[in-house]
């Protein structure tokens, strides 16, 4: 094995230009994909079959099919239309299908929604009817006890679960890699391989980079637990 080549300025510039790629696709869809799930869990538990069912539907395709095939049918398919090529440099919003990026941060968002959006439902309907009724006997109102009480403490209950779904976003990030114009960290070490004929060394490298970055984002949210489920600890006596 030859892992010297690593330590070179170029390698090591390609394995940080992907890298960075790879935040910024996370950061994206975990922080848009997250605040869109917010309201739509909401509706998700609503009353009305005609509001909460859609949501279903969506959550359904998004939880049922694999993400490379998402990411097929939006940057090979819909991108490619003659329809939306025709309207490229003149209709908004398909002027940004002509951008990869896009195509793969919308796939990436669309899906990490899809199970954000059931992850906190499932929380919503799980709320202590203790606080609810709490709430009620303090005078809230049902604005009051949803946006207070309810939305905070789903919030904070679904942390372990979500802890879960940001680290497989960060694997996911690694299907952008089929796209051609996109470089990002499984990317380049394809791109290392296809130079310096190394794929041992070349992906051995990038599945440690990757075990960082869980390593990183594991703490990150064990500290988050800690700060805001600190109620929930068992009490020692």
């Amino acid at each position: 094995m030859n892992f010297e080549i690593f330590t070179t300025l170029p390698v090591v510039q390609l394995y940080l230009g992907g890298l960075l790629t790879t935040i910024q696709l996370l950061l994206l869809c975990i922080v848009i994909g997250g605040s869109l799930a917010i309201p739509l869990a909401i509706l998700r538990n609503a009353r009305s079959p005609w509001i909460r069912g859609p949501i279903w539907f969506y959550t359904y395709v998004m939880r049922g099919t694999p993400i490379l095939i998402q990411l097929y049918l939006i940057y090979y398919g819909v991108a490619q239309l003659d329809w939306i090529q025709t309207r490229w440099d003149t209709v908004w919003p398909w002027v940004y299908f002509k951008d990869a990026f896009f195509c793969v941060a919308l796939t990436l968002t669309l899906n990490t929604c899809g199970y954000t959006i059931e992850l906190l439902a499932g929380a919503l309907r799980d709320t202590p009817k203790g606080e609810i009724e709490a709430a009620m006997a303090m005078g809230m109102t049902r604005f009051q006890i949803n946006t207070r009480i309810i939305l905070p403490s789903a919030i904070r209950r679904v942390l372990p679960a979500y802890s879960n779904e940001v680290i497989m976003m960060l694997q996911g990030t690694s299907l952008a890699s089929v796209v051609p114009s996109i470089l990002e960290l499984t990317g380049a070490a394809r791109q290392i391989y296809s130079d310096y004929y190394l794929p041992f060394e070349a992906f051995i490298t990038v599945g440690i980079i990757y075990l960082l970055a869980t390593f990183v984002l594991v703490g990150l949210f064990k500290w988050a637990e800690r700060y805001w489920l600190a109620h929930l600890r068992p009490r020692v006596i």
